[in-house]
């Protein structure tokens, strides 16, 4: 169950092998004491027509289909567990540990939640079927921004490449024009998006911007475009800031694929022609902006990413600035033992940690990039330091892992294990820090 996305940006289903299956104690949210009717047509239904059928539904990745009454009581119990336990919608981010305001959050209210619950608990009733919304089910190869942003002004695609139902990683890495002319301009989102089956097939893909040479050759610009890995949306760059896109640049992809797929909407067969676009919206070419943003990887250095077989580690890395920034969004990466990430923020002066974010349940088939809400988004100051956490599991209790017998080690492969967090940052400087904490100061004067 998802909320509010194209089912084109979905790389794969979380599937309910590779979860717990026990589940949750939920008290449904009415009066102690009063009767109260859930019903399918007048409670459940809004619920999952807005999360779940965008994936759930003939032709979408989900394994089962949700778009009706006669698909819901059937796997009532199935979609309890699920809800429940947070597992769908698969945005497995910690409701009780650091910030909470989130854009494109796809987690459900506790009010979503208790609903479906008691739902089931009541016998699965249908209700007054006059009372169900009308269905109104999305291209699943629409862009997720285009409700709200249109159809994206450029759209770059990779050169096609036949992936096997069968063998080992494959790379390709493909030079591929913007088609963008007329100057630098800054972008507004990007989304990349693997076309149909490619989805469970396509492990990331990775782009950056580059010039082509005289003799032929590329030479990097210097900025990144975008990242993705299986399950991700996409990127939304914060009103007020820039993120750049090169006049006459290229895309240079970075794509990882894995034959067959995984996960439970692997096709486990020969892909032909499996292409990946990314779509970039763009600014009017008069927007004004003061500070540029930009999207990197920080690699966690400090601790071995080596496991034995049944056993665990964690890593760590640190980054600090000689200026302040701001934290626009932050998104964990690794394979299938990585199972918890966090990020903090030291600061020297005080001596305190604070907590930003944490994922205890990480899934290696939902890259969430977490993008923060404007007016939350963490202000770091000069001299303050990133702490980048992952934690990693080679047991047989962990759900997601293949073989626990065999020794892990850092790698490229599905098989082997990374340990990194792609974050989004807006560089200030004393000037506009100083702005932005008084702002929110004045503005949380207003609220209290």
């Amino acid at each position: 169950m998802m909320r509010g996305i194209g089912a084109a940006t979905v790389a794969l289903v979380a599937t309910l092998a590779f979860q717990s299956s026990a589940e949750a104690q939920v008290t449904f949210a009415s009066a102690a004491g009063i009767d109260v009717d859930v019903t399918y047509s007048a409670d459940v239904a809004p619920i999952i027509q807005k999360n779940c059928t965008v994936c759930h539904r003939p032709g979408g990745i989900g394994p089962i289909n949700l778009v009706d009454y006669d698909d819901a009581k059937r796997y009532a119990r199935r979609i309890r567990r699920q809800v429940s336990n947070r597992l769908m919608p698969p945005y497995y981010y910690d409701n009780d540990i650091g910030i909470q305001e989130l854009k494109h959050d796809w987690r459900l209210s506790d009010e979503d939640i208790n609903t479906i619950v008691e739902w089931v608990d009541q016998g699965a009733q249908m209700g007054d079927p006059d009372l169900i919304p009308e269905l109104d089910l999305i291209d699943t190869e629409e862009w997720s921004f285009a409700p709200t942003l249109g159809q994206p002004d450029l759209i770059s695609a990779s050169t096609p490449i036949d992936v096997p139902a069968s063998g080992l990683d494959m790379w390709h890495r493909p030079f591929v024009p913007t088609g963008h002319t007329g100057g630098e301009r800054c972008i507004k989102a990007l989304q990349v998006k693997p076309k149909g089956a490619a989805k469970a097939v396509v492990h990331h893909a990775n782009t950056t911007f580059q010039f082509l040479q005289e003799d032929g050759s590329f030479e990097a610009s210097g900025d990144r475009a975008s990242e993705y890995a299986m399950g991700k949306l996409g990127e939304l760059i914060p009103d007020g800031v820039c993120r750049v896109i090169p006049e006459g640049s290229y895309i240079r992809w970075d794509i990882h694929m894995y034959p067959g797929g995984l996960g439970g909407a692997a096709p486990n067969t020969i892909i032909e022609d499996n292409v990946v676009e990314l779509g970039i919206w763009l600014h009017p070419e008069d927007y004004e902006y003061e500070y540029k943003q930009d999207l990197s990887l920080y690699g966690l250095r400090d601790g071995e990413l080596l496991m034995r077989p049944n056993g665990t580690t964690m890593t760590q890395g640190f980054k600090s600035f000689d200026h302040p920034v701001r934290i626009d969004s932050f998104q964990p990466h690794g394979h299938l033992r990585l199972v918890s990430a966090s990020l903090e923020i030291f600061y020297p002066k005080t001596n305190r940690t604070e907590v930003i974010s944490m994922i205890s349940n990480w899934s290696a088939t939902w890259h969430q990039s977490h993008l923060y809400e404007d007016d939350v988004a963490p202000l770091v100051p000069a001299g303050a330091v990133l702490v980048m956490k992952q934690w990693y599991d080679n047991t047989a209790g962990n759900p997601n892992n293949p073989d626990s017998d065999q020794w892990v080690d850092g790698g490229s492969r599905t098989a082997d294990e990374m340990s990194h967090a792609w974050i989004a940052l807006t560089h200030l400087d004393e000037e506009g820090y100083d702005r932005l904490v008084e702002e929110r100061k004045e503005k949380a004067k207003i609220i209290s």
